[in-house]
Order: C-alpha cells, then sequence, then structure tokens
C-alpha cells in the first residue's frame, strides 16, 4: 500500500486548492472548526474566528485550556483503546481540522495496521483532510463527506465497508461533538444507531461540554451562539445517558484531564476542563466483561 490508502471524497486525486474548487470560506462569519483550531494554537483560522472565540474566552478564561486538555483526552483514549483494549478500527465521527497528533497517527504508532474512517460534512474540513489524513503502509484512512445526523449515509457508505471489518469491533469516537446537536436532532437516537450495527467488543469514546461546574461554560456557550454558532451545554446526568447499556471503562464519566492522565505531564490548571465530560465505555455481550 502506499498514499493512495487514504480515501478522501468526493474530491478526486490530487484535488485543487480551496480557492479553485470554489469552497465559500465566509471569513466574515466564525466557523466551530476555525475557532476550535484557534483555542488549540493553530493557524487555520481568520479574525472572525479569532474575535468570536476571544469573546467566550473574555467570559470563560479556562476555555483554551479547556480545548487543549480535551485534545488530550482523546489521544490518551485512543492510545488506551489501541494499547491495552487492542481496537483496531475507529470510526471518528466529527473529525474537524486534522491536527497532530491526529487519530490515526496515534493509534498507528502503536498498531500500524489500525484503520480510521473520518467522518466530517464541513467541505473546509475535507480540503484539509486530503493533504494531512495520510496513512501508514499496513493500515488505513479514510474520509467520509457526511453529517453526523444522517446515521444511514454514515452506515451504508463505501468508505465505511472498504476499511472497516464490522464484524470486529470499532472504537466510535465522538470527541466534542455531540454538544453542536440540539434536543431536536436527537442526539442520543444518534448514538443508539451508530452503536447498533457495532459488534460486541467495540467501544464509544465520547466527550461533552457541561455547566454543571461552572456556569460560566453556558455564557460562554451564549457567546457562541449569538455568533451563529449552535452549541449547547448538558447536565452530567444528561452526558451520562448517552452510554445506556454500555459497560464503563474506569474511571468512567470524569473531567477529560481526570480521564487516565499521562503521569508525565502537568494540566495547567486543574479546574479548567470541568467544563468539559469524557468517558469511554464498552459493548459487551453476556460473554464479555469490560475493561
Amino acid at each position: 500500500m502506499n498514499s493512495n490508502d487514504t480515501t478522501i471524497t468526493p474530491a478526486p486525486d490530487n484535488a485543487p486548492s480551496t480557492a479553485s474548487r470554489g469552497v465559500d470560506l465566509h471569513v466574515h462569519r466564525p466557523h466551530p472548526a476555525r475557532m476550535y483550531d484557534y483555542l488549540l494554537g493553530g493557524k487555520d483560522n481568520f479574525p472572525a474566528d479569532r474575535t468570536a472565540a476571544d469573546t467566550a474566552i473574555s467570559v470563560f478564561p479556562q476555555l483554551e485550556t479547556a480545548a487543549r486538555e480535551n485534545r488530550a483526552f482523546m489521544t490518551r483514549a485512543a492510545r488506551h483503546l489501541a494499547a491495552k483494549a487492542g481496537i483496531r478500527q475507529f470510526l471518528d465521527v466529527g473529525t474537524g481540522f486534522p491536527t497532530t497528533p491526529n487519530l490515526h497517527e496515534t493509534v498507528q504508532t502503536i498498531a500500524p495496521d489500525a484503520r480510521v474512517v473520518y467522518t466530517d460534512n464541513d467541505p473546509l474540513v475535507l480540503v484539509h483532510a486530503r493533504a494531512l489524513l495520510t496513512s501508514t503502509p499496513a493500515g488505513r484512512t479514510a474520509y467520509l463527506d457526511a453529517d453526523l445526523r444522517d446515521v444511514e449515509t454514515i452506515l451504508t457508505a463505501p468508505e465505511l465497508h472498504d476499511t472497516l471489518d464490522l464484524t470486529r469491533p470499532v472504537a466510535l469516537s465522538l470527541v466534542a461533538v455531540l454538544h453542536f446537536l440540539s434536543e431536536q436532532d436527537d442526539p442520543y437516537g444518534l448514538v443508539r444507531r451508530l452503536l447498533d450495527p457495532l459488534p460486541a467488543g467495540s467501544h464509544l469514546l465520547l466527550s461533552h461540554i457541561t455547566a454543571d461546574v461552572n456556569p460560566a461554560v453556558e455564557t460562554a456557550a451564549r457567546v457562541y451562539r449569538q455568533e451563529g454558532v449552535a452549541v449547547y451545554t448538558r447536565t452530567y446526568e444528561q452526558i451520562a445517558g448517552f452510554f445506556d447499556g454500555l459497560e464503563l471503562v474506569d474511571p468512567g464519566l470524569v473531567s477529560v484531564h481526570r480521564w487516565r492522565p499521562d503521569p508525565t505531564t502537568t494540566t495547567q490548571d486543574t479546574t479548567a476542563d470541568r467544563d468539559e465530560t469524557a468517558k469511554v465505555d464498552h459493548k459487551a455481550d453476556s460473554t464479555i466483561e469490560a475493561d
């Protein structure tokens, strides 16, 4: 295999630049992926994104640290799934802009034959994905242009079935994406439908913002909504509802910096990321125990 084992749709090989493909950047409007990129210290953002993010930071100063802790959680959880749970297949829905280390970079360091399907409905993410999402020769990555709310498209896509074997365990990654869905979107039903076809031994990896500890998180969420970016906080109990029927992986539903922290690193502010909770659960039948 070579770099062609990375699959991106619907753009053809050697896709042209964003401008030549006619993608409207909407640079005068804040964009959630670009705002997150800014919070992570990236360069794929514009003044409107930075202004909106800075306004949110003004009411919740720990926002940048929270974003970085969330990203670090994703890396630790993916590493655990590959190294300890033996997972070799990952479905990442709501990918966002590629940020090193990406999911496939993390898991293929441990298991070079790991396979990852990235899914997002954002044309800006699609353009960046072609340039950055590359696989090891032994593994494979694919990119599916689809909306989280369109579960049928995701589950029936050739990109998914050409890359993953759904008779074997899969890790479903929904990191920092469900809080962009309202109750009208039926987020609980969407998660259940994504999990239903996955076999025993599969895992759900999820993080979500909450204002339970710090009400300023809801104030920051209102800033996002005022800027045209729909985002919704949920309580710990509401977030726990996404894991109904699954077996818990220790330490359970906790703030992102408390999920199996790396002993070699120190969190910048131990209260900063309590706006975001995280959990990894195990889908099991009567013959399989949780990790």
